[in-house]
């Protein structure tokens, strides 16, 4: 019996990130040093012109996970059928077809993972549910053995890594290029997190990128990084200029110059090990997972029972459910370990599909919306309104409406994407907590001027990215060392525009909204101005538990 261990705790990632560029833009995640405390941080090359981060503010991808580790038991067949090759890594080795030309950047990538033995033990110990499915998978695309490798560079093999540029997944892809490669993204299902779609969709995209780059692999991985357009740019200039144009000639960013490298580099080291001395973790060179088309949505933990499995445990290995049931309009699949794929079939065979969700009867209540209604149940609007036949959105007082609910308390859920972002914001990051609720119009460069703390750390405390978009209505928290005394670990600070009237002053005001006459100045670009004039708007941030 093998027991695989799915690594599930909190672990930040030192990432450099490029800038997005056309609809292709990836994170550079960087060749990490690991501490006592489970954090990477950046690491420093020989050479001085070559860094393996270009620093810790360039930015820090979170990595969310449950707080206590996960043993996931994943069998073997019983009666495997005869293997030549026992571990997984050995297998994508031995197929290896890339050069690797003793290049400064290679070496010097190459000499911070020798000295970081216990980075890759991390690393492979997260691939191995999904390493065999992944090899399989690139060898049925007549794909470089190499690219096995490729989830290292981007993610350290975490499905559920968000950088600040957006990109999010094993194969860290943004929004829009994950939509284009068939990574659906909902309320319910975040395509780019799920390894089998993730998957399927980065095979696409390099195969495009390398066909596109006249089959040169380095053009592609360097395309894959910082966009084809800027490769493509390169390319041209080095040619008008009468330069070589091979991967190691262009003028790239600094991120993409390191990112071939490192994959080079660990591919140089896996195909070495013994010569190299270096203890390479082994996966077994066996299918360990299935996956399983369960035909409709299904509430995680009723499946989870099913299956003989914590919902913990499914969630590891379905990592791109973002609530706590799958999305009713699919995809409808799940993937268990493959020892209770038989018996879970079984038992979802003898489930009928209402049988599957738990419902409650709700009374619609006097001044309720479906938007409301919604949220309480921790659902959606349309959902809502195909199970009760509604054509809008519509609802009287005394109405009787069927909602789905969860079968256990939310925090069951522990990797749903509500219960990341609490555990994510509940992080001490400052001497004070602060809960400012978007109004329309609120930004982050806004809003981090208005706190005195940095763009990218503000984003990075909710779980977003600093190009996300902000809704009106949601919550963000702000940590901060100092606050004026009406601030409160659970104030609500809101943006206001108040308009000024007759015989307003910055005082009056200042002490309608309990708020100082230097901030109101300071927010508005007042220094120096001693008059109002009556219809002239200020911006406000107000704590609405104090006015």
């Amino acid at each position: 019996m093998k027991y695989i261990t799915a690594l599930l705790l909190p672990l930040m990632l030192s990432a450099c990130v490029l800038t997005e560029q056309n609809n292709s833009a990836k994170l550079e995640e960087s060749s990490a040093l690991e501490t006592e405390h489970d954090e990477i941080s950046c690491g420093v090359a020989a050479d001085p012109d070559i860094t393996m981060c270009e620093s810790s503010e360039d930015g820090v991808l979170t990595v969310i996970h449950p707080v206590e580790p996960l043993d996931l038991e994943l069998v073997e067949d019983t009666v495997p059928a005869p293997i030549e090759i026992h571990d997984t890594w050995d297998r994508i080795r031995k197929n290896f077809s890339f050069h690797i030309p003793n290049e400064k950047r290679v070496n010097n990538q190459k000499a911070w993972y020798l000295r970081h033995p216990s980075y890759m033990k991390r690393v492979s110990k997260r691939a191995e549910p999904f390493l065999y499915y992944i090899a399989e998978e690139l060898e049925k695309a007549g794909m470089p053995s190499e690219l096995a490798l490729l989830p290292i560079v981007e993610s350290a093999f975490d499905p559920f890594a968000y950088s600040h540029g957006r990109a999010a997944g094993m194969w860290q892809f943004i929004p829009g290029t994950g939509k284009h490669y068939g990574m659906k993204q909902t309320w319910w299902y975040d395509g780019r997190r799920d390894v089998i779609a993730s998957t399927e969709g980065a095979i696409k995209y390099l195969q495009r990128l390398h066909k596109l780059f006249d089959g040169d692999w380095l053009h592609a991985l360097a395309a894959y990084n910082s966009g084809e357009g800027r490769v493509m740019r390169s390319i041209r200039n080095n040619k008008r200029k009468g330069r070589p144009t091979d991967f190691w000639s262009l003028d790239l960013p600094k991120e993409t110059r390191a990112y071939v490298p490192k994959l080079l580099a660990l591919a140089d080291i896996l195909a070495n090990k013994e010569k190299l001395s270096f203890d390479w973790p082994t996966v077994s060179n066996q299918p360990v997972i299935e996956i399983v088309d369960v035909g409709s949505q299904i509430d995680l933990a009723v499946a989870a029972a099913k299956a003989g499995l914590t919902t913990k445990e499914l969630h590891a290995l379905n990592p791109g459910y973002n609530r706590w049931a799958t999305d009713p309009d699919g995809p409808h699949r799940l993937v268990v370990p493959r020892q209770v794929a038989s018996d879970f079939k079984a038992a979802l065979a003898e489930t009928d599909a209402e049988d599957r969700l738990n419902w409650v009867r709700h009374k619609v209540k006097s001044g309720e919306s479906l938007g409301l209604i919604a949220k309480k149940y921790n659902t959606t609007i349309d959902v809502i309104q195909s199970i009760n036949g509604m054509k809008n959105n519509v609802i009287y007082a005394n109405d009787f409406l069927l909602v789905p609910i969860a079968l256990k308390s939310m925090e069951e859920y522990s990797l749903s994407a509500d219960q990341r972002l609490a555990r994510k914001q509940a992080e001490k990051k400052g001497a004070y907590q602060l809960t400012h609720k978007v109004q329309k119009g609120d930004t982050f460069w806004d809003l981090s001027r208005s706190y005195k703390v940095k763009i990218r750390d503000l984003a990075k405390w909710n779980g977003m990215a600093p190009r996300d978009p902000l809704m009106p209505g949601k919550e963000l928290v702000v940590w901060v060392n100092q606050v004026s005394e009406q601030q409160t670990d659970n104030s609500i600070m809101r943006k206001l525009t108040y308009t000024v009237r007759n015989g307003d002053s910055l005082s009056r005001i200042a002490n309608r909204f309990n708020v100082k006459v230097s901030d109101i100045s300071k927010w508005n670009g007042l220094a120096g101005k001693k008059y109002l004039q009556p219809g002239q708007k200020l911006k406000l941030y107000v704590d609405v538990t104090e006015t």
